[in-house]
């Protein structure tokens, strides 16, 4: 029987797709404030194991529709999805461990800096013909490689998809177009939340009815914000400037109330 509650976790799963289908990556940075302040999910870690799911079945949702584009670079997005998954195995280990009070605290001051990174963000590169093969190995291979352990890492501390640091590495590393770097990034962002979420639910920190609800709603809200995007394209750098100041207010708020919570 479906409660108001569950209809509250819909309404925050729609929120966050709902942005991600309007800005694009980084809209699941407000997974976890909304499952603790607003569904009212107690347990930091809890929110954070069930956060990982959810932007891993966002991610691999995306990633359909990237495919069938075209526009995902599967070798290089594989080997940096690989060494990432090693990272985000170590990240959740180390996340689990934390007190949840300072791991809230820190998820605010993560948000800050998440905002601080979209009013700064820079396009794509130049080389769409970037492909790693034999030749291109040596050259490719070590940026990859390192890039996506590291990031995977963080994503697997916070629970977070990563996507607004995934995207600009993919494009230092091999300088692949915008397209491109969104398309192969939903690889990691899919590996990386299965990842975390496959961590914490082996210590039973996901609430799976909470992570049902939401996600149907995110894939609601995903529909409605892409539909919305088309018809505020023009307005595009607008959106993330306010999507900007959004994530950094709402970080401000948990920082303080973080802090407030160690008193």
């Amino acid at each position: 029987m479906v409660e108001a509650a569950d209809l509250l976790t819909v309404a925050a799963g729609g929120l966050v797709g709902l942005i991600l289908g309007l800005v694009g990556g980084g809209g699941s940075i407000f997974a976890v404030p909304l499952l603790v302040y607003v569904v009212g999910v107690s347990s930091p870690h809890v929110a954070v194991g069930t956060s990982a799911l959810a932007v891993a079945v966002s991610a691999a949702s995306g990633l359909v529709s990237h495919a069938r584009m075209g526009s995902v670079k599967w070798r290089c997005a594989v080997v940096f999805a690989l060494s990432g998954i090693v990272g985000a195995l170590a990240g959740a280990a180390l996340g689990k461990a934390i007190d949840g009070r300072y791991l809230l605290a820190l998820f605010g001051i993560l948000m800050l800096v998440v905002g601080l990174v979209m009013l700064r963000r820079k396009g794509g590169g130049d080389n769409p013909d970037v492909r790693l093969n034999w030749q291109s190995a040596r050259q490719l291979l070590p940026g990859l490689v390192v890039g996506g352990f590291f990031i995977g890492a963080f994503s697997g501390f916070f629970g977070i998809g990563g996507g607004f640091l995934i995207v600009p590495g993919l494009v230092s590393v091999t300088a692949m177009p915008l397209l491109n770097a969104i398309g192969s990034s939903l690889v990691s962002i899919a590996a990386f939340g299965l990842t975390t979420a496959a961590s914490y639910a082996a210590s039973d920190l996901i609430d799976w009815r909470i992570a049902a609800f939401f996600v149907a709603g995110g894939v609601l809200g995903g529909i409605a914000g892409s539909l919305l995007a088309r018809r505020l394209a023009s307005r595009r750098a607008v959106l993330n400037h306010l999507f900007a100041g959004m994530v950094m207010a709402v970080g401000a708020y948990v920082v303080v109330s973080g802090v407030s919570a160690l008193i």
